[in-house]
C-alpha cells in the first residue's frame, strides 16, 4: 500500500513518486486528499488516480471543486472573482468528478492498523462523531482544546494522537514531513517548490522526490 500527500496537480512529480516507489498493478495507492488545485494539471491526476484503481479520501480542496460541480449543475452563475475550484469542475469529466464527489471523509485499514484522512483527528472524539469540516481543514489543537486550521507551530494536532491505530495524513506542508508515534503527516509542499512522499505500509517506508519547479508562491501564516 502506497500512501501519498498532497498532490495538487503536479502530475510530473506523481509519475516521478510512483516510479521511485517502484509501483506496480496490482499496488494500492491511497491518496491523503488535495489531489486538485494550485499545480500545473489537476485533471490528469484525478484521470491517473483513476486509472491505477487507486483509493483516497477528501481534501479541502476536492471538496470544493465538488461543491462548484454541484452548483453548475443546478445553474449558478459563475463566481464574480476567478476561481481555480470553478475552472476545474467547469472541465472535469463526469467520471472524474464522481470519482472525486465518492470519496471518504476518512479511511480506515484494520489490518493495517492504519487510518487515512486528509487533515487530521480530534482525539477522545470516535470516528463516526468526527467533524467533517475539521478532518478536511484542521491543523492544530490549542491547550485549551480549542481546534483551528491555523498553523500554531507549538500545537499541532499530531502531538496528542495517542492511538492505537496510526493516522496517515497530508493538509500541512508548513511543518513538512511528521513523524509521531502513531501519526505520519505526510504533506511535503510539492507544489511549493518542495518534495511529494509517499510512505509504503506495512513496513511505514518513506519515499519522497522533489518537485521540478515551483508551482505556486507560498504565503505562510504564523502564529504562536
Amino acid at each position: 500500500v502506497i500512501a501519498i500527500g498532497d498532490v495538487h496537480g503536479c502530475i510530473d512529480e506523481l509519475q516521478d513518486l510512483l516510479r521511485t516507489c517502484n509501483y506496480q498493478p496490482g499496488d494500492l495507492v491511497v491518496f491523503l486528499g488535495d489531489l486538485v488545485c494550485k499545480g500545473p494539471d489537476s485533471i490528469s491526476v484525478v484521470q491517473m488516480a483513476r486509472e491505477i484503481g487507486a483509493i483516497g479520501v477528501r481534501g479541502n480542496h476536492d471538496f470544493e471543486v465538488i461543491r462548484w460541480r454541484q452548483a453548475i449543475q443546478v445553474g449558478a452563475d459563475p463566481p464574480v472573482v476567478a476561481s481555480e475550484h470553478y475552472q476545474i469542475a467547469s472541465c472535469i469529466s463526469e467520471s472524474d468528478s464522481d470519482w472525486i464527489a465518492a470519496l471518504p471523509w476518512y479511511l480506515s485499514s484494520k489490518e493495517l492498523g492504519t487510518l487515512f484522512v486528509h487533515a487530521g483527528f480530534v482525539t477522545g472524539v470516535r470516528l463516526a462523531k468526527q467533524n467533517p469540516r475539521l478532518m478536511m481543514n484542521m491543523r492544530s489543537i490549542l491547550p485549551d482544546g480549542t481546534v483551528t486550521s491555523r498553523f500554531f507551530s507549538n500545537w499541532p494536532w499530531a502531538r496528542l494522537w495517542d492511538g492505537p491505530q496510526t493516522v496517515m495524513f497530508g493538509h500541512d506542508a508548513d511543518r513538512g514531513l511528521q513523524q509521531y508515534e502513531h501519526a505520519i503527516g505526510l504533506d511535503t509542499g510539492c507544489v511549493y517548490g518542495g518534495r511529494l512522499t509517499a510512505c509504503i505500509l506495512p513496513e511505514r517506508r518513506l519515499v519522497s522526490v522533489s518537485a521540478r519547479r515551483e508551482y505556486f508562491k507560498y504565503r505562510r501564516k504564523h502564529y504562536d
